[in-house]
């Protein structure tokens, strides 16, 4: 059986993909699952909030290879990020750059990683892939490879065109390579109800009927309209530091992992 995928995608940068991938990785490796984060943007950027300062010659890129597979197991790259917790971290680096433009002459190139997970199954309850900001043959191994994804927006009207292509491309993944993937939603991040054009951002995507995630979405309308929310700091639908909605999708998270192994 292979391992219990789960990919952090949306090709627009800076909506929170890296941060939600770290701590959620975290909050259910503390409740006893065994996780793999796997950094598979060639930022590197998880890798980085995990720590790994280096990672050149040892990470996910040498395992995947290019137009030719990788000599590095996977089990050799692989780090431990927290002492205690069975949490461990499959690194990136530049190099997965060139990785990518190699897959593009190699046969079975959308179905890489999926070979990859299936072979180091048995280790791991959930793998957690950070995706990079792009359509690319990446993140396209990456949702060939995933049984369900979460898609991290920013409460931006503008946003809603890039969100239609990216579902648009998910039903594309669905009908030529993995009809199983699942999406989990659109986790709507770095809200703050006190700004007006936010606000008005979740309006319209409730009422297109996008399929957001209900994380503090419902308590914390309910605060800004009784005029409960009183804070110096923004208050957020979700973010990766805030405990009851780090804890309401980990609940979601842990449902759907559960499901898939039953």
């Amino acid at each position: 059986m292979n391992v219990r995928t789960l990919a952090i995608a949306n090709h627009k940068a800076g909506v929170g993909k890296t941060s939600t991938t770290h701590a959620l990785g975290t909050a259910l490796a503390q409740n006893g699952q065994r996780i793999l984060l796997i950094d598979f943007d060639p930022q590197a950027n998880l890798t980085a909030f995990c720590g790994v300062e280096d990672a050149a010659g040892a990470s996910i890129a040498e395992v995947i290879g290019g137009g030719l597979p990788g000599k590095i197991s996977p089990w050799d790259i692989l780090r431990e990020i927290l002492p205690g917790l069975y949490l461990f971290l499959a690194p990136a680096d530049l190099a997965l750059a060139a990785t990518e433009l190699g897959l593009g002459g190699r046969m079975g190139r959308e179905f890489v990683l999926r070979r990859l997970l299936a072979g180091i199954a048995r280790g791991f309850d959930l793998a957690i892939i950070d995706c990079p900001s792009n359509l690319g043959l990446l993140t396209v191994n990456a949702l060939t490879a995933a049984n369900g994804v979460i898609i991290p927006t920013f409460p931006q009207v503008d946003a809603l065109r890039n969100l239609w292509l990216f579902l648009g491309t998910l039903e594309q993944i669905r009908r030529e390579l993995n009809p199983d993937l699942e999406t989990l939603g659109i986790l709507v991040t770095y809200f703050d109800p006190r700004l007006t054009h936010h606000r008005v951002a979740v309006e319209v995507m409730q009422a297109v009927r996008l399929p957001l995630m209900p994380i503090g979405i419902k308590r914390r309308e309910i605060q800004a309209k009784v005029g409960e929310v009183e804070t110096e700091e923004p208050t957020a639908i979700y973010l990766p530091n805030a405990p009851e909605e780090q804890a309401e999708l980990v609940e979601v998270v842990e449902r759907w992992a559960a499901k898939g192994h039953s």
